[in-house]
């Protein structure tokens, strides 16, 4: 069994080490991924509970982290759950339609029940049953499992299909080989392995990282690293990624919150398989009396996932017209990135905004100091602040740390 020892840790200084730039974005990107898993590609994504020790040869951590850079694995098939607790506000299902409209789904306008940009937002609370599949990077399925009904999403060569079996709806894309390595290249993280790379980038002198001994994910012997915070003030507790011994894959990602209680993201394999998946798993034939909905518009992103990837400026560029001088403040976890909405106004007052503007002020905390007054609106992992001339400050840092981030940004 490999050693559960507190010597066995390592820093950025023991592995190749990103880019300052790039290792403070990924803090601020690790949140985002989180929330953004409703907006995963081939949804490759898992959770599960482990069981087991296996006896395995010693690793160290910088060695593990080098074993999981180098796994190439593109074949494989099996079931996956996934559970999503970012302690959201209960709207009584308001916030499922807001984002199914947003997204253009089955509540907004000409939208498709088997728009994936819109069902995929289900996974971003709850708890869900996937079966998926892969074969390269031309042919994907996932399939969500509901009570009586299934969706699933098909990638075969240059076509993507979305079928609701409830509605007997389908959504049909093309996408051509550019296509696919432009889509490739500017999707979220999706899988355990690519979670686990975005946490990896957050490794510095700031972060504890060391093998925390083995475990057993869907049969398959695999060790545990574990990825801590040094500071204080983050609302990360501890990152636990299990890595499959025998590929270097990560089955298993789950994130628990400094605040305790359950995980924040819980994604694992509960059955897999790595023999290439049969031909036929990846044919679609819309069934018969079933509504086609064609996606012809070239400017439509779908989560990197189907539809024709975004023409124009690239997702940095995007960034930088929509976020007015995005920065950010601090080091190590305890980093806030910071924006002007460019409104010069927060958000609407219960006495500007009627019912609307006290809606949303009672769905945060007031809060005042050198930068005025603001609202903080707090989830079990990431705290935002938006202040009354429009600054916003966000981060997966506590309340007290954000406030104290925006003082010293003033």
């Amino acid at each position: 069994m490999a050693p559960n020892e507190t010597d066995d840790t390592t820093t950025a200084g023991e592995v190749e080490e990103p880019r300052a730039g790039r290792r403070r974005a990924a803090r601020y990107i690790v949140p985002v991924t989180v929330m953004g898993v409703a907006a995963a590609t081939i949804g490759l994504v898992p959770a599960l509970a482990d069981s087991g020790d296996p006896d395995l040869p010693d690793i160290t951590a910088a060695q593990l982290i080098e074993k999981i850079g180098q796994s190439d694995v593109e074949r494989l098939s099996g079931t996956v759950k996934i559970t999503t607790d970012l302690g959201l506000p209960d709207l009584g299902g308001l916030e499922s339609g807001l984002l199914s409209g947003a997204a253009g789904g089955e509540d907004g306008e000409g939208g498709s029940s088997a728009d994936p940009s819109g069902r995929l937002t289900e996974l971003a609370s709850g708890t869900h049953t996937l079966r998926v599949a892969a074969d390269g990077p031309d042919r994907q399925k996932l399939s969500l499992l509901e009570n009586a009904a299934e969706y699933s999403l098909i990638h075969n060569g240059k076509d993507v299909w979305g079928y609701d079996s409830a509605s007997n709806e389908v959504y049909h894309a093309t996408v051509d080989e550019a296509d696919t390595k432009e889509r490739s290249a500017q999707r979220p993280p999706a899988t355990p392995k690519d979670f686990a790379e975005e946490a990896l980038k957050a490794v510095d002198d700031t972060t504890s990282v060391k093998v925390d001994g083995t475990a057993q994910v869907a049969g398959r012997d695999a060790y545990r690293l574990v990825v801590e915070p040094k500071q204080s003030g983050s609302t990360v507790g501890a990152i636990s990624i299990a890595v499959d011994h025998e590929t270097g894959m990560p089955l298993k990602f789950t994130l628990t919150p400094a605040g305790g209680g359950s995980a924040v993201v819980d994604v694992g394999f509960t059955k897999v398989s790595f023999d290439r998946p049969d031909a036929s798993t990846f044919r679609f034939t819309p069934p018969k009396g079933a509504k086609v909905t064609e996606d012809t518009e070239q400017d439509r992103a779908h989560g990197g996932f189907g539809g024709k990837p975004e023409r124009g400026p690239k997702p940095e560029e995007d960034l930088a017209k929509g976020l007015d001088g995005l920065r950010m403040l601090g080091e190590g976890w305890n980093t806030v990135a910071t924006f002007d909405t460019g409104t010069g106004a927060g958000l609407p007052t219960e006495e500007a905004g009627g019912d609307l503007g006290g809606f949303l002020g009672s769905l945060g905390d007031q809060v005042k100091g050198d930068f005025g007054k603001g609202t903080v609106f707090s989830t079990r992992l990431v705290n935002a602040l938006i202040t009354e001339d429009g600054t916003v400050y966000v981060g997966t840092v506590t309340k007290d740390a954000l406030v104290k981030a925006a003082e010293a940004g003033k």
